[in-house]
């Protein structure tokens, strides 16, 4: 074999050294369990369904639990009705409801404020999964120890 075939063997041989010792971190990356979210919805609510695409593509995994009458789940989540919009999440023992953005969702688990939750009350047309662009929402923390304030302004 030549000089040059030689190097190039060798060459070969750290690059692939190089790229197995890197593929174990990639993988144990890749393989990180995205944060479940459990949706509580009606069947016949298309917006909840852009909502939960929304969170989908925000790296959540989402299961959607279609029900007759949503209202039961508020109620057992303690949620205020002045809170309420069309469908009720749960996340890390959180409580999210309607149409959060998925990083007010994301700061919300990063930063663990004591609550109850987040709500985006009424059905923003702005917000995720109603996406008609042009309306001022606010999403409110609620359920603290010194009651509900704003979050975020959207």
């Amino acid at each position: 074999m030549s000089d040059t075939g030689a190097t190039r063997n060798a060459v070969t041989r750290r690059g692939a050294l190089l790229l197995a010792l890197a593929a174990p971190g990639a993988v144990t990356a890749q393989a990180a369990p995205a944060l479940r979210v459990e949706v509580w919805q009606d069947p016949n609510c298309g917006c909840c369904e852009g909502w939960a695409r929304h969170m989908r593509a925000a790296g959540f995994e989402v299961a959607v639990h279609q029900v007759a009458d949503v209202r039961r789940v508020k109620v057992a989540r303690g949620i205020a009705e002045a809170l309420w919009s069309c469908h009720t999440a749960v996340v890390e023992g959180y409580t999210v409801e309607g149409h959060v953005p998925a990083a007010d969702v994301r700061r919300l688990l990063a930063e663990r404020p004591r609550a109850q939750g987040l709500a985006a009350p009424g059905m923003p047309a702005s917000a995720p999964g109603m996406d008609i662009p042009g309306t001022r929402y606010t999403v409110v923390l609620f359920g603290t120890p010194d009651g509900d304030r704003t979050w975020a302004r959207h």
